[in-house]
């Protein structure tokens, strides 16, 4: 038979019973109506991505922690999932910042995300706020200089061939180096929130998004 993936109502309701609270302290500790609570956990009702983000914070817990299942919850199967990732068949975001290629999107609920990115933005001043997201991040500096900003760190350059691997949760920033004209990364988010993508594609906003066939 197959193995049916968690709701976020079973989620929550899960992550109550290990802190054994009950409803009304989960209402009160996240800011979310009982009656919401209620209905989400017996699945007649969904959370949006703001409304999880607000229960992880108000809880101080990771987004990760908030979809972690029972220790018990055996081992999953081996899915032999494979995926070719070409430039053809990735979606396209364009952002002021950044033009982001998101490779194998044909694969759901992926723990890592691979982007190859093109740098845009030229200066810190330029790109704006530092981006915060779940998880961690590798970055593989294809072309160019890239000059990596972090929340806290100085800044480095990167040349060509070099890379950087950080918290992602720690606000960060790529942009292209003095003198450098274009900036081409590879990169690998990753975490244990399965819904990493829709996280990465919400920090987007309504900026098109294509496929690029």
């Amino acid at each position: 038979m197959t193995q049916q993936h968690p709701t976020i109502g079973s989620l929550l309701r899960a992550l109550r019973a290990r802190n054994e609270w009950t409803l009304k302290e989960m209402s009160q500790r996240c800011g979310i109506p009982l009656s919401t609570l209620s209905k989400v956990e017996n699945d007649r009702l969904t959370l949006t991505y703001d409304k999880l983000q607000q229960i992880s914070q108000r809880l101080n817990i990771r987004m990760s922690e908030l979809f972690a299942e029972d220790d018990n919850t055996p081992e999953p199967p081996v899915t032999a999932r494979r995926s070719i990732g070409r430039i053809e068949d990735a979606v396209r975001v364009t952002t002021p910042n950044y033009d982001y290629f998101y490779l194998c999107p044909e694969l759901r609920r992926k723990r890592m995300i691979p982007v190859i990115t093109r740098v845009r933005a030229k200066s810190i001043e330029e790109f704006g706020a530092l981006v915060h997201h779940s998880g961690e991040e590798y970055i593989h500096v294809l072309e160019g200089r890239a000059e990596v900003h972090t929340e806290f760190y100085d800044p480095i350059v990167l040349e060509a061939g070099q890379s950087v691997y950080i918290d992602s949760n720690m606000g960060h920033a790529y942009i292209a180096a003095d003198g450098c004209e274009e900036v081409v990364l590879l990169g690998v988010c990753s975490s244990a929130d399965e819904q990493l993508m829709e996280s990465l594609m919400h920090l987007h906003g309504d900026v098109p998004r294509t496929g690029t066939r």
